[in-house]
Order: C-alpha cells, then structure tokens, then sequence
C-alpha cells in the first residue's frame, strides 16, 4: 500500500515505528452453527475492536430508505407497517430467489455502516464478523479472512437447538448457503471448530498471532 493508506474504502491509518501505516482489517465468516461468533468473541476477549454485521443488520431495518424498499419488495412480510424478521426469515429461505432480492437491499447498507466504523477502530489489526462474505464478494476489500469450519451435523445440532428449528429446516437454510467444501476457502486462515471451548481459544490465538505478525 502507498504510505498514505489510500484504498478504495478510506482506511484509517495508525501511528507505527516506521511512520504511518493502516490497520489491517480482518473478516471472519463461516456457515450457519460453525462458531464464528463465539471466534469473535474470543478475539474481543482479547482487547481486538471487533464488529458484527448481524447487529449492524438490526440498525438498517430502522432506516426509511431500507425499510421502504423491503415493504416494496415483500408487502407481504409487514407488521404494523415495519418489514417483520421472522416473517422475512420464513419467506426468504425457502426460496432462494427471494433470498439474494433482500440481500441485494441490505448488504450494500450494512456493509457501508461497518467499512465506516472499522476506519475508526483503533486496534490493529481490526476484525469483522460477516456471515455472507463471501456470496457478496467482499473478501476482496479485506487484508486477510478467518474461515470458521466445523462438521455437518455439530453445526445443524447446535442451530436446532440455539434457534428452535428442526434440522430438516436447519439443513435447508445450510444448502442456500455459500459451499463451504469450496476449494477457494483453503486461499484463507482457516480455523477448525472441532473440540471445546478451550481448544477453539488456543487456536484463535495462534491465528492472532499470524496475523500480529504480518
């Protein structure tokens, strides 16, 4: 990168022993139940400034703008005038056409409230957790990616039970998902969730470390 930070998205640009320099900004994905939260969380844990566009989604269902494109687009999903979550969440993952008309109204607007506050961020580097990064192609806008994996059948137990769903249900909302057996991942830091919690924190701090030490 050019010494003044310059990108495509503004970064913002640290103080280091060399003079200027920018903060790497990390995504952290993963499918459905595969623990990319709880690696958030760990990483948070750590004094890392972290973000959640699950919570940034909340904050656009409250925007005039967002909201009247999603009544537009699904009248059918309102209650008492307001788009209704679970409405939404019934109607879009059972057809995956309906699916990518919401995203196509929500992600641009997330995504820009998240790339603002990580110019903020004062950590370096600065981590993000986005569940659908890759099926939006914003991987590339990042300086690096941790791939949260984790077997099948945990992670359609761990939602049934988290969400209150059948896994039938579960396994439907895992198939309209980003292929996860998708080779191009392994271009990525990925992280295995295959033990408890305390062997998930031991390897979130070796992936902390490669990306300290870059």
């Amino acid at each position: 990168m050019p010494p003044n930070c310059a990108s495509r998205w503004s970064r913002k640009c640290t103080k280091g022993k060399t003079g200027m320099r920018q903060n790497k900004k990390i995504a952290i994905t993963g499918g459905i139940g595969s623990g990319k939260s709880t690696v958030a969380r760990l990483i948070a844990e750590r004094g890392y400034d972290v973000f959640s566009c699950d919570l940034i989604a909340h904050e656009i269902y409250e925007e005039p703008n967002v909201v009247r494109e999603i009544l537009r687009e699904f009248p059918d999903c309102a209650t008492n005038g307001l788009p209704d979550r679970k409405k939404l969440s019934a109607a879009v993952f059972r057809e995956k056409e309906r699916l990518r008309a919401l995203e196509k109204i929500t992600h641009p607007a997330i995504m820009r409230k998240l790339y603002a506050r990580m110019e903020k961020a004062l950590s370096d580097p600065v981590f993000a957790e986005v569940p659908l990064l890759f099926e939006g192609g914003y991987q590339k806008d990042f300086d690096g990616v941790i791939v949260v994996l984790r077997e099948k059948n945990a992670r359609i137990g761990a939602v049934a039970v988290r969400d209150g769903l059948s896994e039938e249900e579960v396994e439907r909302r895992i198939k309209n998902q980003f292929d996860y057996e998708n080779k191009s991942i392994f271009e990525h830091t990925v992280l295995y969730n295959d033990g408890d919690l305390a062997k998930l924190r031991e390897k979130v701090g070796s992936v902390l470390e490669k990306f300290e030490n870059k």
